[in-house]
């Protein structure tokens, strides 16, 4: 196995870490802390051509090879994680017209979304069904030519600059078993009845907005329906989430390299008895347990990575990459935290944006409690195997 970035890869890498270190990381903390949304930023991403990750290149975008993306969101991550979560939901949506759309819908959208002209997210969960998505209760019914959608998502990141939303619905509210009820609809942002209701506070996860959006009466062409086929949608859009647990494991690893870069610089700084905390043993042992984390979470989100390169199914792969690289993302944090000691819980040093992020990773992208779960089925049946 080769674990090294081809040239290709390097210079990306090199060019985003430059972008990250000059646009993202000297403004973080402040624009997190003020609520300021990052549109300079977005535009910094723009311009390189980031909002093309997912798109195939006969539709303008940079049909970016799977490690490549998850270095993207690595790089980005290490500067401010939230902004990762603006490109993350982006791209799980392009990935999903890319693969599911019909050509019409291809063109007339993936063009401007590789651009960043157009921005997109997706809207699966609601407040009664997050993880169990066979249990939303939103639904579009026929009407002639048309669609009428009624009901309400959550926790939809990219919500007010979505344009179109990929919503998750029942077209057929008594199918049996559910999911084959299910389609997923492309709502344009400006239709009558679709509405951005309130932004939702968050303990992490700022520079992007998570939002209410309710669904009253949206009408919307047949010709939006993706892929042109009923009963689909649940399969559509569980495919493009295994790209969402590589993204998500990618921006555990950039969280636990900001961790370990703070605290490896701030154990080299601080002294306490007349030298270096970074002289004492226990700090020693919890800045080498940070880079055995850390490096251990980027192998396994890189070979998961690798894998889907492949063109191997990588459900259980991703998933377990996302489960671990999200744990350590978390046990990184806290131990930057504590070897900082009392400055650790300041908000004017970063690991306390650090600490805050971090649980999200667990949870976001299906929980790793229910991933343990997937993960042990794929074992069990033979469909997986360790070794």
């Amino acid at each position: 196995m080769d674990f090294r970035f081809t040239d290709e890869q390097r210079l990306y890498r090199d060019t985003l870490r430059a972008f990250v270190d000059k646009e993202i990381v000297p403004v973080a903390r402040e624009w997190e802390q003020s609520g300021r949304y990052p549109t300079e930023i977005v535009e910094g991403m723009k311009k390189l051509g980031l909002f093309g990750l997912a798109v195939p290149e006969s539709y303008g975008g940079l049909a970016a090879d799977t490690v490549s993306f998850a270095l993207t969101f690595e790089e980005i991550s290490r500067g401010w994680m939230g902004i990762a979560g603006i490109l993350g939901s982006h791209s799980v949506s392009c990935f999903l017209l890319a693969n599911h759309g019909t050509e019409e819908q291809k063109q007339r959208y993936l063009p401007e979304l590789a651009t960043g002209a157009r921005r997109t997210g997706i809207a699966l969960t609601e407040p009664g069904a997050g993880t169990d998505l066979q249990g939303i209760r939103t639904t579009a019914r026929r009407d002639g030519d048309d669609y009428v959608i009624d009901g309400t998502k959550m926790w939809i990141t990219n919500a007010r600059h979505a344009d179109p939303l990929p919503v998750l619905v029942k077209t057929d509210p008594s199918a049996s078993p559910a999911h084959t009820g299910m389609s997923i609809l492309l709502v344009e942002a400006g239709t009558p009845g679709f509405e951005v209701t309130a932004d939702i506070g968050k303990l992490g996860y700022k520079g992007t907005e998570s939002c209410e959006v309710v669904l009253d009466g949206v009408r919307v062409p047949s010709s939006q329906l993706l892929g042109g086929v009923e009963g689909r949608g649940l399969q559509q859009a569980l495919s493009s989430l295994e790209t969402g647990r590589i993204n998500i494991a990618a921006r555990s690893v950039g969280i636990a390299q900001r961790a370990y870069d703070e605290a490896l610089s701030y154990a080299r700084e601080r002294e306490a008895f007349g030298r270096p905390i970074g002289d004492f043993q226990a700090v020693q042992q919890r800045l080498a347990q940070t880079a055995v984390r850390l490096q251990a979470a980027r192998l396994m989100t890189y070979w998961a990575a690798s894998r889907m390169d492949d063109g191997v199914r990588m459900d259980t792969e991703s998933g377990m990459a996302k489960i671990f690289a999200s744990e350590q993302a978390l046990e990184c944090a806290l131990d930057a935290m504590r070897i900082h000691g009392g400055y650790g819980y300041s908000t004017e040093f970063e690991v306390e944006r650090l600490y805050r992020d971090a649980p999200l990773m667990s949870i976001g992208e299906g929980t790793n409690d229910v991933l343990r779960g997937v993960v042990a089925k794929a074992l069990l049946s033979g469909k997986a195997t360790v070794r």
